[in-house]
């Protein structure tokens, strides 16, 4: 599934080409993805003039005309891209927005666990799928300060907590364990354990490795692309992220890189410098 890191890299990409546009044909080519569109979708998109692009989490909120937002979830294989409609269509082009200068927007999901949704501008904040996000780990209320405050008391692993929409929003299994090496933290330790100076390290981590890979257009993986097309690269600058047994950097620990399986997923690091 895309983060935070893809998800802003698409945010960007979009908003270079498609803010201020007009809408002038909305294509649904089935009736739903993870949960059936909006009743009347095309025509609400119809007409429409887009405004700024923003994002909260995992999801792209795009504003429309004076008061609508277009909800936007890439779910496990989405990807949304821009092009010519010159293009030929592709099998899993869900939804389809031809904008006044000619460019096509395309929504792609093979597996259809991505989201489209629609709501006004004043219930953003209190639509069931964004109420209850966390903060944004690269905003002014995520710090050392919050996050020792937000995992008090928690007797879960510090991945799994992280991992929790409810605590830090946009984080998933890539960068959790990127920035738990970067802070020289076990991802088994429990969250409860961490204390100011250890969350102060972990803020920063997690700000750093989200703000580089942003930088490098995201990790592709598997289905993952930005708004242009093009892949992102970060995943060449991955320390322990699907490197198991390889050498850690800048360690000199025999076993290299581990992987465990925490809550049915893959976690790496260095059982060394991690503690």
């Amino acid at each position: 599934m895309p983060e935070l890191p893809e998800v802003e890299t698409v945010r960007r990409g979009l908003a270079l080409r498609i803010s201020g546009r007009r809408i002038v044909r909305a294509e649904l080519r089935r009736p739903d993805l993870r949960r059936p569109f909006p009743p009347a979708l095309a025509a609400r998109l119809e007409g429409a003039v887009i405004g700024g692009l923003g994002r909260r989490g995992k999801y792209i909120l795009i504003e429309l005309d004076a008061d609508g937002v277009l909800l936007l979830h890439l779910g496990m294989s989405g990807r949304v891209t821009t092009g010519s409609a010159a293009l030929p269509a592709a099998r899993h082009d869900h939804v389809v927005l031809t904008l006044d200068d000619g460019t096509v927007i395309r929504f792609n999901d093979p597996r259809r666990f991505g989201l489209v949704d629609y709501l006004n501008r004043g219930e953003t904040a209190r639509h069931p799928l964004l109420a209850g996000l966390g903060p944004e780990p690269l905003g002014d209320e995520f710090d050392g300060r919050y996050l020792v405050k937000a995992l008090a008391g928690k007797l879960t692993p510090i991945k799994a907590a992280l991992l929790d929409q409810r605590i830090v929003a946009g984080l998933g299994n890539i960068y959790v364990c990127e920035a738990l090496f970067r802070a020289g933290l076990s991802p088994r330790r429990l969250a409860a354990s961490i204390g100011r100076g250890r969350a102060d390290r972990l803020a920063a981590a997690i700000r750093l490795v989200l703000t580089e890979a942003i930088a490098a257009g995201g990790s592709s993986l598997r289905n993952y692309v930005q708004a242009d097309g093009a892949l992102g690269y970060f995943q060449h600058h991955w320390a322990v992220y699907g490197r198991e047994g390889e050498p850690c950097p800048g360690c000199d620990c025999a076993e290299g890189v581990r992987r465990i399986v925490q809550s049915g997923r893959s976690t790496f690091f260095c059982a060394k410098r991690q503690r």
